[in-house]
């Protein structure tokens, strides 16, 4: 049976040479992951690049179509909302892990997907959006830094972001874009 969701993209994995898992945030169920067949990798980059909001028709866990909702241009074409927009998709898949249906936290990623792209100052938008899912979460944080004007400050929020997240989140990692954020920002 056919179904319908609009989709946030986490991530697209090669899984063989034919197929790739979409690793997925929904508003109908939550954390998802779809096998998606017959991709070329110029193919996949449009629709399902990091961030990207999609509307996916799915058949027992596999993608039959895929229509963007929301092109985020910007998310490709500057450098420094790619890497946040990476490093957000990782924060997300490792933080965001159960099938469960929370249109809030839809919601909340979908617009701060279109703020980001639509920013014109994005320096600060990862930390803004790392306290405000924290928050989302059930943890929000019980004194709010101030958000950095320098590059030293901005690196020490994140650290102490991350820090905060690892104590609260089990399945925690620090994103392997965290390092490349920082440098972005150099």
């Amino acid at each position: 049976m056919l179904s319908t969701t609009d989709a946030i993209v986490m991530s697209l994995q090669p899984h063989s040479d034919k197929a790739h898992v979409l690793h997925a945030y929904t508003r109908a169920g939550g954390r998802v992951n779809y096998m998606v067949y017959g991709l070329g990798r110029k193919n996949a980059a449009g629709k399902y690049s990091p961030l990207s909001i999609v509307q996916l028709t799915i058949d027992d866990r596999s993608v039959r179509t895929a229509q963007l909702s929301y092109v985020p241009t910007s998310l490709t074409t500057d450098p420094y909302k790619r890497t946040i927009a990476l490093f957000l998709s990782e924060v997300l898949f490792h933080v965001l892990r159960h099938p469960m249906v929370d249109e809030p936290m839809y919601d909340y990623l979908a617009q701060a997907i279109q703020d980001l792209d639509q920013s014109q100052d994005p320096q600060n938008f990862h930390l803004e959006f790392l306290i405000g899912l924290a928050a989302r979460l059930g943890f929000a944080m019980e004194e709010t830094p101030a958000l950095p004007h320098t590059r030293k400050e901005r690196q020490e929020t994140l650290k102490s972001l991350c820090a905060y997240f690892e104590k609260h989140v089990e399945t925690w990692q620090n994103p392997k874009s965290l390092d490349i954020l920082m440098e972005v920002f150099d």
